[in-house]
C-alpha cells in the first residue's frame, strides 16, 4: 500500500516538475528567444542544465524551508496529503500552460500548501504574510524600474549597445581538421557576440535561480514527509523539468518572447537584467521568488516607458493629440538598434507602429489574469479537499 502511494506521489511530483519546466523556461529565455539569439531547443537545454545546478546546490535548503516553515506542524505532510498538495500544484500549472501563460510556480505551490495549512489550522501567518508582501512589491518594482529605463535611458542604451543582429549563424564550426574549430559566423561582430552572451547568460542565471526555489515546489511535500530522500527527489524533479522545457515550454516561450511585444536585443537585455536582479535579491533573503510575474511586468513596463517618450511636452501638442486614441505601448521594435533616438517628446508618433503592431492587449490581459487564477486554483482546491474530505481528518 505504501509503495503504491509512493509511486503515485513520484508520478505526481514529475507532473509538477514537467509543468514547472513549461512555465519557467519562458520568463528565463523568452527575451533571448524573442530576440532571435537562441532557438527554443537551445533554451530548453540551458534551462535543464542550470536548473539542475541551482537545485542541487541551493535548492535543498529551500526544500527544507518550504516543507517546515510555512506550516507550524510539519507532521501534517502525510504521504496522502503530500500527494494531494502536489496534485493541485500540477493541475493549476497545467491549466496555465494550456493557455500558454507561464504561471508562477512559487505562488502556486505556496498556495496549495497554504490551503493545507488553513484546513488543518497549521498555517504560519507571519511567514505567509512576509512572502505575499514581497510578491506584491516585487512586480511593481520591476514594472517601474523598467519603465524608468524605457523612458529615460533606453535611447542612450540603444545607441551605445548597437547590438545589430546579422543574418546567418552566430558561430560556425569547422570540422575539417583533427579538432573542430569554432569561429564567428559570416557578418557576426564582436559587439553582437558580447550582447548575445550577456542576454543568454542572464537567462542562465534566471534558470539557476529557478532551480534554487522551484525544485521545492515539486518535491518538498514528499521529502518533508520522509517518503523521498533529498538527492533522489532533486534528480526526479530535474528530469521532469527538462522534459517540460523541451515540450510544453514552447508555448510560454512564444508568449514571453513574441506575443506581448516584439523585443529587439537591447530591450531583451534590459528585461532580463531587471528580472534577474530582483529574483536573485528575493532568493538571497529566503523568499520563494515569483520571477514569472516579475519578468512579465518588466516587459510591459519597458514597453510602456518607451512609448511615453512620444508624448509632447507642450500643452498645445497634448491638446492636438487629444482625439488620437492610439497609445504606442510596447514601442520597442520601432527602433533600429544603434540609431540615435530623438529626445523625449520630440518623436513623431507617425514614425512608430501602432499599438496593435507592437503590443497585444488581449495577450497581456490573459497573462495577468491567468497568473492570478492559477495560484487561486491550487489554494482553493487544496483547502476544500483537506477541509471537507473526511479521509484526511483535519
Amino acid at each position: 500500500m505504501i509503495e503504491g502511494l509512493l509511486l503515485i506521489g513520484v508520478l505526481v511530483a514529475m507532473f509538477v516538475g514537467y509543468n514547472i519546466g513549461g512555465s519557467t523556461t519562458g520568463p528565463a529565455f523568452g527575451p533571448a528567444v524573442g530576440a532571435g539569439t537562441i532557438s527554443k531547443t537551445v533554451a530548453a537545454a540551458l534551462m535543464s542544465v542550470f536548473f539542475f545546478i541551482g537545485a542541487w546546490t541551493i535548492g535543498r535548503r529551500v526544500v527544507d524551508t518550504l516543507g517546515r516553515e510555512l506550516v507550524t506542524n510539519p507532521d501534517i505532510f502525510t504521504l496522502p496529503a503530500s500527494i494531494t498538495v502536489l496534485f493541485f500544484i500540477g493541475l493549476a500549472l497545467f491549466v496555465g500552460n494550456v493557455f500558454g501563460v507561464p504561471a508562477s510556480t512559487s505562488m502556486t505551490a505556496v498556495g496549495a500548501i497554504a490551503g493545507l495549512g488553513l484546513a488543518s489550522n497549521a498555517l504560519d501567518w507571519a511567514v505567509m504574510g512576509e512572502i505575499v508582501s514581497w510578491w506584491l512589491v516585487a512586480p511593481v518594482i520591476g514594472f517601474w524600474l523598467s519603465a524608468v529605463i524605457g523612458r529615460y535611458f533606453y535611447a542612450a542604451l540603444n545607441k551605445r549597445v548597437a547590438l545589430v543582429q546579422t543574418e546567418g549563424p552566430l558561430l560556425t564550426i569547422d570540422r575539417s581538421g583533427l579538432l573542430p574549430v569554432i569561429t564567428f559566423g559570416p557578418g557576426t561582430t564582436k559587439r553582437e557576440m558580447v550582447g548575445t552572451t550577456i542576454v543568454v547568460s542572464i537567462g542562465c542565471i534566471m534558470a539557476f535561480s529557478s532551480g534554487t526555489s522551484n525544485v521545492a515546489n515539486a518535491i518538498a511535500p514528499l521529502v518533508g514527509s520522509g517518503a523521498l530522500e533529498m538527492n533522489t527527489g532533486i534528480v526526479i524533479a530535474c528530469v521532469a523539468v527538462g522534459i517540460g522545457a523541451f515540450t510544453i515550454a514552447r508555448r510560454t516561450l512564444d508568449t514571453l518572447g513574441n506575443d506581448i511585444t516584439a523585443l529587439p536585443l537591447t530591450a531583451a537585455i534590459v528585461v532580463a537584467t531587471v528580472s534577474a536582479i530582483l529574483v536573485i535579491s528575493l532568493s538571497a533573503i529566503g523568499i520563494p521568488a515569483s520571477f514569472v510575474v516579475i519578468a512579465t511586468m518588466s516587459i510591459i513596463g519597458l514597453g510602456w516607458g518607451r512609448a511615453t517618450r512620444t508624448m509632447r511636452a507642450s500643452r498645445e501638442s497634448i491638446s492636438d493629440q487629444a482625439g488620437d486614441a492610439r497609445v504606442t505601448v510596447g514601442s520597442l521594435a520601432a527602433d533600429t538598434e544603434g540609431e540615435e533616438l530623438p529626445d523625449i517628446g520630440e518623436e513623431d508618433p507617425e514614425d512608430i507602429p501602432a499599438a496593435a503592431d507592437l503590443f497585444n492587449p488581449s495577450t497581456t490581459a490573459r497573462v495577468i489574469l491567468m497568473q492570478n487564477v492559477v495560484p487561486l486554483i491550487s489554494t482553493v482546491g487544496a483547502y476544500l479537499v483537506f477541509r471537507f474530505v473526511p479521509v484526511f481528518g483535519f
